[in-house]
């Protein structure tokens, strides 16, 4: 579980690595002075203990950097994964959702998840006491929000009102992400209480922004040209593999402190670095094979979403699980990211143009599940029962119940008053000219008539 206070961080005697190794450190270097003074020895043990407290507490807000900076790999990814026309419009998006954001956590997001409370928090006051108030959880649960309303942009992509997308994202910010996201990480969290493990965000944030991408993206249809008059998909390939590629780099390198951040010890972050890498890559591997056997040829793009797909999946357990654990996570998540895009898009109907429904909201589901049957403390695959499992299915349902109802509800209401689709002449001509006055992404590849 993510812990909104690092105070909370002490060396346990359970913690063999980090304890073992300042025990010997200290006997060995500091043998003679506590022979002369009692009370020397004792005290650099206590000055080390906070030295790697204070550690701990650095790496939390230098894990909180790191996920906001995901920010970029989030843009690029969806970028690369659309064309060119639209590419501005996505660069604002994903530049808003965390500065509107930013905005609505401030005001009340921050009250509802870390205050106490049962439903939601409240209590705390970030506006007047600021001595009191403990910004590294201000700024820690302030990007993992951001990240849950932005995962919504990619699969609503090349089709919706700027307008629209800022007043979602603003509510998702407010109100959505936060009161269930207390559920589990506030200062009263009732699922975790009751046993349900999501360490950093498989459900709270990758599950509720796959559904909420899911169900703006049914509302607001499909694009332009997507789908035949017999109803067959038709492939709109994104305008440059290659800065998609980089975002999913950037993501997976903030990704060490996504999962890692709230770590309490120098072990235990050593082991969500390990679950961390192991995944992803294995995720990789059997979304490409499955790919080849399918197409016959390795598919770069669903490759790269298998990437994304093992990190989502491993989210929830990145601390529960062993190696052996994570690596059959990531297989598994490597095959339902591919099965899950053709299903989605073959079946359903609806047109996800980055697979941001297979890859957050179908993984994040898988993730949450896995928790219960690889948990190396109490999985079902560890011979520790049904009951962990039974718990992860049942905070699945509540959070996903959640999010099903209240953004059921604003996507409704938005498409009753003020719309969730640009026009067809404006979808045609590209969002950055017709939103944002902007000629083209790439002006200097816009053809023009010399003088």
């Amino acid at each position: 579980m993510k812990k909104l206070n690092q105070e909370k961080t002490i060396i346990k005697g359970d913690n063999k690595g980090c304890s073992l190794t300042l025990i010997i450190s200290f006997f060995i270097s500091q043998n003679k002075e506590a022979k002369s003074s009692p009370h020397h020895g004792v005290r650099i043990l206590l000055r080390k203990t906070r030295r790697i407290i204070m550690d701990m507490s650095v790496w939390y807000l230098m894990g909180a950097a790191l996920v906001f900076f995901m920010q970029c790999g989030f843009a690029m990814v969806e970028a690369g994964f659309t064309r060119a026309k639209n590419v501005g419009n996505i660069t604002m998006k994903n530049l808003m959702d965390f500065c509107i954001g930013t905005v609505a956590f401030y005001l009340l997001g921050y009250n509802l998840l870390c205050g106490e409370g049962g439903f939601a928090g409240w209590g705390l006051n970030p506006f007047t006491g600021f001595g009191e108030t403990d910004w590294s959880a201000f700024v820690f649960n302030l990007v993992f929000c951001a990240t849950a309303a932005t995962i919504v942009s990619g699969a609503m992509a090349e089709r919706t009102k700027f307008i629209t997308y800022c007043i979602y994202s603003f509510i998702i910010s407010l109100v959505v992400y936060p009161v269930e996201a207390h559920w589990v990480w506030g200062a009263t969290p009732w699922l975790t209480d009751m046993g349900f493990t999501d360490f950093a965000g498989s459900a709270c944030i990758h599950m509720v922004g796959g559904i909420t991408a899911f169900i703006g993206a049914a509302m607001l249809g499909p694009r332009i040209g997507k789908y035949d008059k017999n109803g067959k998909a038709r492939p709109i390939l994104g305008h440059n593999i290659l800065i998609g590629a980089l975002g999913v780099f950037i993501l997976w390198f903030g990704w060490y402190g996504f999962n890692g951040a709230a770590a309490t010890d120098t072990m235990q972050l050593s082991q969500i670095f390990a679950t961390t890498t192991v995944a992803p890559a294995v995720a990789t591997v059997s979304a490409m094979i499955f790919t080849w056997i399918r197409n016959g040829k390795p598919d770069v793009s669903m490759s790269l979403n298998g990437s994304l797909a093992g990190l989502v999946a491993v989210t929830a357990g990145c601390a529960n699980v062993d190696v052996i654990g994570s690596f059959i996570i990531g297989a598994v998540a490597g095959v339902l990211v591919c099965v899950a895009v053709y299903f989605i898009e073959d079946k359903l109907k609806v047109d996800d143009p980055v697979g941001a429904v297979a890859v957050h909201g179908c993984n994040g589901i898988w993730g949450t599940i896995a928790v219960g049957l690889f948990d190396y403390k109490d999985g079902l695959f560890y011979g520790g029962g049904v009951h962990h499992l039974l718990i992860q299915l049942l905070g699945i349902v509540c959070i996903a119940g959640w999010t099903i109802v209240t953004m059921t509800i604003v996507f409704t209401v938005l498409k009753k008053t003020i719309g969730l689709r640009v026009s067809a002449q404006e979808e045609v001509e590209g969002l950055d000219s017709t939103e944002h006055g902007l000629e083209s992404g790439y002006p200097d590849f816009v053809p023009r008539e010399l003088h």
